[in-house]
């Protein structure tokens, strides 16, 4: 391989941010070839980026010819793998062998190659790879790891739930960046149980000002967002009053999270504030809305919401259709909320999910529709579980209908024959119509 400088601004480098199919990137790749421009490093980084998203195979068979690839050509590829195509992350850790046991003094890992690695030993089964990458960090780049590779190395220990070592890996940091900073942050937030970390997240954020580290719109998602946990309303205003103050972006992240804080602290009027002052708003700001709305008790406006957001061309998720039939659920606008059940396949082409199934079973069961809610589970495309016999049979009980509270427990038993409360409930159903030799009976079946 050639070390003359790459040709930054070659026209074929700009044609392959274009190429939207691969016959279209072999032939501008054919280009490069007979121009000689894939004989240096940066342009064939920029092909193996493009092939690696439109083809990956092809892109290592691109990388499999090129002579004593570089560390760079290396990094460019596992980050892609890592991106791109997760299922096939075993390539990229494939990739980081060959630098390793390659033999050539001049080949190895540097900062860039392990925060994408970092990124992929999150989940199974890479998690078991983290500590062995971690000591491989000690050996090929101490005392030059930088922060970017220590917030990634922060990342991994906090996501594993290991906060010690996260805390011990910040402290031997000299003058932490915000990115830094706010990977220790954010390591406090995975545990929304935990009111102890919560509480942290405060003392770390008053350290953080101390250090002279400004704070960013990331930064104060998580302290928001821990404000949310606590339902401490005054901090969660004081951050709503620094966002403005020092001028941060109010996006749709930082808005989501104040919406959340604000409802979490039982003021709807604040929340509804922040949602209609946002410049911008996504998916998630209207979810958090209309389930805002929802859980108030307001289910007219959290349609009204919903409304508006179909309007505004803003596609809806799985979270918008539950929120929104379980606002419809809450005050029973019936007919409202099977409207939303059918504009789900038929309006965005999305097939139901069994938790949308769930929401309009109980919606319909709420409302005494028990044939129709009935007639909805025995037409699922998929198998029913138990959480869908017992809104049916919740609403039969409610509603007085013995029959239908029959058939539902007699599925509740075949699904959950270990759990004695589906025995008790069938046993009092019988005692309510005076037939007591069957009480008897399900009391010895369930004993």
């Amino acid at each position: 391989m050639k070390s003359a400088n790459p040709i930054f601004t070659h026209p074929a480098i700009k044609l392959l941010s274009k190429c939207k199919t691969l016959n279209t990137l072999k032939q501008v790749h054919g280009h490069m070839i007979t121009t000689g421009l894939a004989l240096h490093t940066y342009p064939l980084s920029k092909i193996l980026l493009s092939s690696s998203v439109l083809e990956l195979t092809y892109a290592h068979t691109i990388f499999d010819h090129i002579q004593n690839p570089t560390v760079f050509l290396f990094n460019t590829l596992i980050s892609s793998v890592i991106t791109n195509h997760r299922c096939q992350t075993h390539l990229a850790f494939s990739l980081y062998n060959r630098i390793i046991l390659s033999g050539d003094d001049k080949l190895k890992p540097n900062c860039f190659t392990y925060p994408s690695l970092f990124k992929a030993c999150r989940s199974q089964p890479w998690v078991q790879y983290g500590s062995v990458l971690h000591a491989h960090v000690l050996k090929f780049l101490e005392p030059e790891c930088d922060h970017f590779v220590q917030a990634s190395l922060l990342n991994f220990y906090a996501n594993c739930g290991k906060l010690g070592v996260a805390r011990y890996l910040f402290e031997q940091i000299n003058k932490p960046d915000l990115a830094t900073w706010n990977s220790l942050l954010t390591a406090h937030t995975r545990n929304d149980a935990d009111s102890c970390l919560s509480s942290e997240v405060f003392r770390l954020f008053n350290e953080m000002q101390k250090s002279l580290v400004r704070p960013n719109e990331i930064t104060l998602v998580v302290l928001i967002g821990a404000c949310a946990d606590l339902g401490a309303l005054y901090h969660g205003m004081w951050a709503h009053a620094y966002v403005i103050r020092h001028c941060l972006k109010l996006n749709c992240y930082v808005g989501t999270s104040l919406i959340s804080m604000y409802l979490k602290c039982g003021c709807l009027g604040l929340a509804y504030q922040t949602f209609d002052k946002l410049p911008q708003r996504d998916t998630s700001c209207y979810n958090a809305m209309i389930g805002g709305f929802a859980i108030h008790g307001y289910g007219q406006k959290a349609l009204q919401i919903y409304e508006k957001m179909r309007i505004l061309g803003v596609l809806p998720d799985n979270v918008t259709f539950n929120v929104s039939m379980f606002a419809c659920s809450g005050v029973g606008l019936v007919d409202e909320g099977c409207k939303v059940f059918e504009s789900i396949k038929e309006v965005y082409g999305i097939e139901p999910t069994l938790e949308h199934y769930g929401y309009l079973v109980d919606l319909l069961a709420r409302a005494g529709r028990l044939q129709d809610a009935e007639k909805r589970i025995k037409e699922m495309p998929m198998k029913p579980k138990a959480t869908l016999w017992r809104s049916l049979f919740a609403g039969a009980r409610i509603h007085g209908n013995v029959a239908i509270e029959k058939v539902a427990l007699k599925h509740l038993l075949e699904l959950e024959p270990e759990t004695s409360d589906n025995y008790v409930f069938f046993s009092n159903m019988y005692a309510r119509v005076n037939k007591w030799e069957y009480v008897n009976r399900v009391k010895k079946a369930g004993s």
